[in-house]
């Protein structure tokens, strides 16, 4: 199998906000990769997330996307859809509204915009409810019409906050199917946080463990439990320290 192109490095990435730091965060993801950071409440992945996004200029090191420092690079030429944990709907857009926001900020024609919320709307299944404003929705059809937002414009990384956190399990199973479906056809990237242990091994081909704002680590999901970690990821895994 041909090896795939770098899309994001993260190189000795430190940043503080308020008494929080991330510090010397370094890694890779290749295009198309699924990459999971699993975390504690308070392990920084949000920020970790945030900063992938290009959100803040980092205190040391930086984030390279596709080659350059992604904070320098214009919000809207990023082409990064992000997922946020309360999805972050503008409540007084209708749906159709919310999911072409993105379209409209990359100054896209009315035409392209109707044609490509169609067919976000058709690959979601919420088309009955384009009309609709988000606070009329239920948790599983804020988080597809969130996703549809994210996706519309085919962005080369998505970013995804807890996705499946507020849902169901018949829910979140169906609408994990139907992103890994689109994630194949938009031939996207990911990374997503999680503290789900059963999500991040389904989904993921790599797994990092964040801990206090350090990355301990990354490897293939098949060595997560095999794998040399230090105490305190190993105590998130409940793996017993070697003697």
């Amino acid at each position: 199998m041909a090896e795939r192109e770098e899309l994001l490095r993260f190189e000795n990435f430190g940043l503080t906000r308020g008494a929080f730091q991330l510090r010397d965060i370094s890694f890779t993801l290749c295009r198309e990769e699924v990459l999971c950071f699993l975390g504690k409440t308070g392990a920084g992945k949000t920020l970790l997330l945030e900063s992938a996004a290009g959100f803040y200029s980092p205190d040391t090191g930086r984030v390279l996307y596709q080659g350059t420092e992604v904070s320098a690079i214009p919000l809207h030429r990023r082409n990064i859809g992000y997922l946020y944990q309360d999805y972050s709907l503008f409540p007084k857009m209708t749906v159709r509204a919310n999911i072409g926001y993105g379209l409209r900020m990359q100054r896209r024609s009315r035409e392209e915009i109707r044609a490509r919320v169609r067919e976000m709307a058709e690959w979601f299944e919420i088309g009955h409810i384009l009309d609709q404003h988000p606070g009329t929705l239920s948790g599983g059809e804020q988080q597809r019409v969130a996703l549809a937002r994210a996706l519309i414009t085919r962005p080369s990384l998505l970013l995804l906050d807890e996705p499946f956190s507020a849902l169901d399990p018949r829910t979140g199973r169906k609408i994990s199917d139907k992103l890994t479906e689109l994630r194949k056809e938009l031939h996207c990237a990911v990374i997503f946080v999680t503290h789900n242990f059963r999500e991040a091994e389904e989904l993921s081909e790599r797994i990092g463990i964040l801990a206090g704002g350090k990355l301990c680590g990354v490897v293939p999901k098949e060595e997560l439990y095999s794998s040399e970690w230090p105490p305190e990821a190993a105590a998130l895994l409940g793996i017993e320290e070697k003697t």
